[in-house]
């Protein structure tokens, strides 16, 4: 089965084109992901960077960027939410967040909502086995590393799926449930 993250690195960082500061809702009636705080393919500050003990490349402070979306699709009955850096562990890839069952009634998070467990999603997985957000943590010297935020609008009922799924859990259980994605993409890296 081919993953939702079967995107190739350069189109990605092709991706990433755009430019920082705060962005606007958007217009028009299409699903939409977007950050009251940035643009996308905006650069992350250090504060969103993550922070964990024992970690000499989690430097931040591990605050969620604030995230809205709008025009959810008739017929959606949960969202779910992947953070992925493609570029982490030399290209095998990182999974920062995985949350899923989010309510079609929530309609965002604001800055630092998600950088602890929330009763607004049921938390999966990451890499590092948390089920909240943990923000970038590329080593120095690799460059700025692409951050894919997907939005996942589904047709499975909240509270179906249990807790601790990881990112290719979560998507082989989506498989023919996934009613539209919009992902952004947000930039980090050290010197």
């Amino acid at each position: 089965m081919k993953s939702l993250f079967a995107l190739s690195l350069p189109l990605v960082l092709a991706a990433c084109a755009g430019s920082g500061g705060t962005a606007a809702p958007p217009s028009g009636n299409v699903f939409t992901l977007w950050s009251p705080a940035f643009k996308d393919g905006a650069t992350l500050e250090q504060r969103h960077a993550g922070n964990l003990a024992g970690n000499p490349n989690c430097v931040g402070q591990n605050v969620s960027p604030p995230l809205a979306w709008s025009n959810v699709p008739a017929g959606t009955r949960s969202l779910a939410i992947l953070v992925h850096d493609q570029a982490g562990r030399n290209g095998l890839g990182v999974a920062h967040w995985v949350a899923y069952d989010i309510p079609v009634t929530v309609s965002g998070f604001a800055e630092n909502e998600v950088s602890a467990p929330s009763a607004k999603y049921t938390g999966g997985k990451s890499t590092l086995n948390l089920g909240s957000y943990m923000g970038p943590c590329p080593p120095a010297s690799t460059g700025l590393h692409p951050y894919v935020f997907t939005l996942i609008a589904t047709d499975i009922e909240p509270g179906s799926l249990p807790a601790g799924l990881t990112l290719q859990d979560l998507t082989e259980r989506l498989n023919g449930h996934a009613k539209a994605a919009s992902s952004m993409v947000l930039r980090y890296g050290r010197p």
